[in-house]
């Protein structure tokens, strides 16, 4: 079975600080991979790489033929309307039905005339995440989106977006932080640190998803992710 998206000896390097030097990597369709690595390790430079954002970076680089990215910042027009924000260029017959149908299923039915300000930080995530889906993308990316929400509301995003992955089933890559939020949502694990992939955990010894944050199994993973990034448990 052939990657959706790949990257081949990928490097990229900023004012002559390697950021990304020589990384190999695959997303297989339906794949739910998670990024973990210290602030500046780069996880967001590979992102955008596998993006196709980044025309510095170097090796090969192939994306997904539809491509969406979501990131920390929801990024809505303030003077267009949620449902025109989801739909804006998107092609194709019917948009606005289309987007309609994005936002039932991120649970914003009823607020396709809301302007975002009129939002929470989690709706208009939620948001963002229907401009991503509409789309119908074979590679979702993910750029900490739920880094700025609360807890609550955090971990209702969360769910969503599993939900959302098992219905639509696009590679993933998240870029978080968050040790337990990449073992709670994702199939592979990657620590990315001195420019390369330091270390890959698989995670087919959890529990199938939804996963619960106090599962003995789930927690011994973590302790050893903690460790290696030198955080304490």
């Amino acid at each position: 079975m052939s990657a959706v998206a790949e990257l081949t000896g990928a490097g990229r390097a900023f004012d002559g600080t390697t950021v990304l030097d020589g990384v190999d990597l695959q997303l297989q369709q339906g794949e739910f991979v998670a990024l973990l690595g210290r602030s500046g390790s780069g996880k967001t430079t590979l992102l955008k790489a596998l993006a196709g954002l980044d025309r510095g970076v170097t090796g090969t680089v192939r994306s997904g033929t539809a491509p969406a990215v979501v990131f920390q910042d929801p990024r809505l027009l303030p003077w267009r309307s949620v449902l025109d924000n989801v739909a804006l260029g998107l092609r194709g017959p019917h948009p606005d039905e289309r987007a309609r149908e994005a936002l039932a299923e991120v649970g914003l039915q009823g607020r396709e005339n809301a302007w975002p300000r009129q939002l929470s930080g989690g709706q208009r995530q939620r948001v963002a995440l229907a401009r991503a889906l509409v789309r119908a993308p074979d590679l979702l990316l993910l750029d900490e989106p739920f880094s700025s929400l609360d807890a609550l509301t955090r971990a209702s995003a969360q769910r969503l977006v599993a939900e959302l992955h098992e219905r639509h089933r696009p590679a993933v890559l998240l870029v978080t932080h968050d040790v337990e939020e990449a073992l709670l949502l994702a199939d592979r694990v990657l620590l990315l640190e001195d420019g390369g992939i330091a270390h890959e955990e698989h995670l087919d010894d959890l529990p199938t998803r939804p996963r619960r944050r106090e599962d003995p199994a789930l927690q011994r993973v973590r302790a050893a992710l903690l460790e290696r990034l030198g955080a304490s448990t």
